[in-house]
């Protein structure tokens, strides 16, 4: 009788149960362990901010791209020596002694920003966003807008003499 109640007991159901488990287990590690692994593809080198430019001006494509292509082409007429960053996991960042510009594509317009917008006069009367902040300033272009050459430049320039006649923050740095 003691044989007969020990075959019947909770104790061998779960160990029987419990037999099975680390089989199913021990297949599905096996599995897992044979299994090729990708090789993840590396670049030899991080893209720089302004191939990062490049690559986000042809991602966006349509008018809003032409946009953006138009003004930093302008931004390097006016200023040479500009650098060029790549902040805030995807924003490209003008700089001369410091940000001046950043752009950004959205569904409807492309901004354009000015960090010392506030401080700048704007003869061309430019700016149609942001103009209650105390300091930033902004260019919203639409699709059918067109850019006033001249009076872009000669924001540009001020920006760029702005920074260069101020304590203006320094950039620390783009992220790659």
């Amino acid at each position: 009788m003691v044989a007969k109640s020990t075959k019947k007991t909770a104790v061998e159901e779960p160990a029987s149960k419990s037999a099975k488990r680390p089989a199913k287990v021990a297949k599905k590690t096996t599995a897992k362990a044979a299994a090729p692994r990708k090789a993840i593809a590396k670049a030899s080198e991080p893209l720089s901010a302004s191939q990062r430019i490049d690559q986000m001006i042809a991602n966006v494509g349509d008018w809003r791209g032409e946009r953006l292509a138009e003004i930093r082409k302008l931004i390097h007429e006016v200023d040479p020596e500009v650098v060029e960053e790549w902040k805030w996991m995807g924003t490209p960042v003008w700089s001369h002694q410091g940000m001046y510009a950043l752009a950004n594509a959205h569904k409807d317009k492309v901004k354009l920003t000015f960090f010392h917008g506030a401080r700048l006069t704007d003869a061309g009367k430019l700016f149609n966003a942001g103009l209650d902040g105390g300091k930033w300033r902004a260019i919203d272009f639409r699709e059918d807008d067109r850019i006033d050459k001249p009076a872009l430049k000669a924001l540009l320039r001020e920006a760029v003499a702005y920074n260069t006649t101020h304590a203006v923050p320094k950039s620390r740095g783009s992220r790659a």
